[in-house]
C-alpha cells in the first residue's frame, strides 16, 4: 500500500525543493510535480515528492486519521 501525507511547506528554495514539516520531522521535497506550491500550502508528499496540493481542513482531517493508525500509536 502506498500513502501520501500532508505536509506543510515552510520555505522554498531553487529548483522547485522545498522544506517541509510533517507532522513535526522536517523534510527536503521536490516540488517538481507541483510547481505551484507556496509557503504556508499544504501538500501531500509520496516518496519525496509534492504530488498534490490539498485545502489545510482536508490535511489536518487527514493527518488525525494517520494518527489514529495503530502503526503511529506509539509515536503519537
Amino acid at each position: 500500500m502506498c500513502l501520501a501525507i500532508p505536509a506543510k511547506v515552510e520555505s522554498l528554495e531553487d529548483g522547485n525543493i522545498a522544506n517541509v514539516d510533517i507532522m513535526g520531522t522536517k523534510r527536503r521535497i521536490s516540488c517538481d510535480l507541483t510547481p505551484d506550491a507556496k509557503v504556508d500550502d499544504y501538500v501531500l508528499v509520496h516518496a519525496g515528492f509534492a504530488i498534490e496540493i490539498v485545502d489545510e481542513e482536508v490535511a489536518n482531517q487527514t493527518l488525525e486519521i494517520i494518527k489514529d493508525m495503530p502503526e503511529f500509536a506509539e509515536i503519537y
